[in-house]
């Protein structure tokens, strides 16, 4: 009875032992599911892709030169139609992305600055959740990339063919062309990443930014097609402050030689440039005797540019096609949340322009397309919500999981991803440029409710305002500052920019 009552009580210790254990299983089990389920982070980013360029938008150049990959991330996902930049210039929007604060917090506010990498950036935040890191292509900030596991970044600009590369070790040239190399190469890290930590892959591209050059096996691409030229290509800017007219950034007499591939930019191999030189010189011959002049030079030069804009473009697409696919063959697509935008917008002719900068229309708005399996509902349109590049640094860590700081400046948009807005969603957006007589574009600053919009040029030379209604003037031909129809939208937008310039704690 004693022998049998001490083994029962060994028994029952052993149970414990086991209950315990089962039950620490089941425990580290649900654990590392939850860990599992969060997401892999695929943002591709370009440089200066309008989302008239993007077929998945619509307009005239959607059937001419579709973008069937970059379209895919929209099918299978959300595409957003009001997303727009705080800054509409390169190396400040890629700061806000980073940092989720406006330039003059992060410190960046024109491309003459140096990012300082010692401050709080969400790939740093990322690192501390659990994150590997890496970031390939395009960085443009000037200083060593921090928060990173690994990067391969262009030196400068970068070069379309044999860029150079910053890397933790140097620099390192690779010969190619800059889109297929920045695509080979975050193939590479996917490859040699560690697969059980969720990543961060930052794949961003120098294209489709000027000065254009097409990648060989895309010259021919449109050749025998006329482009649409776009209904403002000869904009005389009146009905507007006097702003718009002093621009530099005009097709008919700013693009100069090098935009115009009459002469090279990259340093290419003998048979890289033997390939371009069999394409260009005989047509930059042909136009130079011609002798054209007034509106029949502008509309070559809109030609020759947008084709190798197109072309470009082009070139990312395939490369989108790529990652997508590497997804789907390694099976990461149901885990891995897609994100697709470019650090502003750009015109593709609009006002007679190819630069960006301007809070108008077409450089203020940025495309934003995201697949996220199971959480987006496909084939989803955003088109009332006013989300920017502010936003992206919150989203990747609330998609992580990571707590949110609370001196980000952005929201995540998880939620609206979701389809669920929260309640008390933005309702107007605050922009600020800073880099004065960039390509002519004087310093302003301006508020949009997504659909009438308020400018501020306030340097002594202007000192005007601009207000426009989007919805009946889509183009942003007709200023109606001081409009008797409008002093209450304008009083109104008055007052909520003073509101966004003291939560943003902006000084004028």
């Amino acid at each position: 009875m004693v022998a049998s009552f001490a083994h029962y009580r060994v028994w029952v210790g052993m149970s414990k032992r086991i209950l315990i254990f089962i039950l620490g299983a089941v425990f580290l089990s649900s654990f590392l599911s939850a860990a599992e389920k969060r997401p892999n982070i695929l943002f591709i980013f370009c440089d200066d892709h309008a989302t008239q360029a993007i077929s998945a938008y619509g307009g005239p150049l959607a059937k001419l030169a579709p973008t069937p990959n970059i379209d895919r991330i929209a099918r299978e996902g959300i595409l957003f139609r009001k997303c727009y930049v705080t800054n509409s210039i390169c190396g400040p929007s890629r700061a806000v992305v980073l940092t989720g604060k406006y330039s003059h917090l992060n410190g960046f506010t024109t491309n003459t600055d140096t990012f300082d990498g010692t401050q709080q950036t969400a790939p740093k935040l990322l690192q501390q959740a659990g994150y590997s890191t890496a970031i390939v292509g395009k960085w443009h900030l000037k200083s060593e990339p921090t928060g990173f596991d690994h990067f391969e970044v262009l030196k400068g600009q970068g070069e379309y063919y044999n860029p150079r590369l910053r890397t933790s070790g140097g620099i390192a040239v690779s010969e190619g062309y800059v889109t297929d190399i920045i695509t080979d190469h975050s193939i590479d890290w996917l490859e040699s990443r560690d697969p059980e930590k969720p990543f961060l892959l930052m794949s961003q591209h120098k294209a489709p930014h000027g000065r254009w050059e097409p990648a060989i096996r895309h010259l021919e691409f449109l050749d025998d097609v006329e482009v649409p030229e776009p209904v403002t290509l000869f904009d005389d800017y009146s009905g507007r402050s006097k702003a718009a007219a002093q621009h530099e950034m005009g097709i008919a007499d700013h693009m100069g030689d090098f935009r115009l591939m009459f002469q090279y930019s990259s340093k290419h191999t003998p048979e890289q440039k033997a390939a371009l030189d069999a394409y260009f010189v005989s047509r930059n011959k042909a136009f130079l005797e011609a002798n054209l002049e007034g509106k029949d030079k502008t509309r070559w030069h809109y030609q020759r540019y947008i084709k190798n804009y197109l072309r470009c473009v082009k070139a990312v697409d395939e490369s989108v096609g790529r990652l997508l696919d590497y997804l789907d063959d390694n099976g990461l697509s149901d885990n891995t949340i897609v994100i697709y935008s470019s650090d502003q917008g750009f015109y593709l002719g609009e006002h007679g322009w190819f630069d960006k900068r301007w809070m108008y229309e077409e450089s203020f708005r940025t495309p934003l397309l995201v697949r996220w399996p199971g959480h987006i509902e496909a084939g989803s349109v955003n088109r009332d919500d006013i989300v920017s590049n502010l936003d992206f640094a919150s989203t990747f860590l609330d998609l992580a999981g990571a707590p949110l700081p609370e001196d980000l400046q952005g929201a995540s948009l998880v939620p609206v991803l979701r389809g669920a807005t929260p309640q008390d969603w933005r309702k107007t957006h605050y922009y600020h440029y800073y880099e004065s007589g960039g390509h002519g574009v004087p310093l302003h600053f301006g508020v949009t409710d997504g659909r009438y919009k308020l400018i501020r040029f306030p340097e002594s030379h202007l000192d005007s305002w601009e207000l426009f209604d989007i919805e009946s003037d889509p183009l942003e031909l007709e200023s109606r500052y001081d409009d008797p129809a409008l002093l209450e939208v304008q009083s109104g937008l008055h007052s909520e920019l003073k509101r966004l310039q003291s939560l943003y704690e902006v000084s004028e």
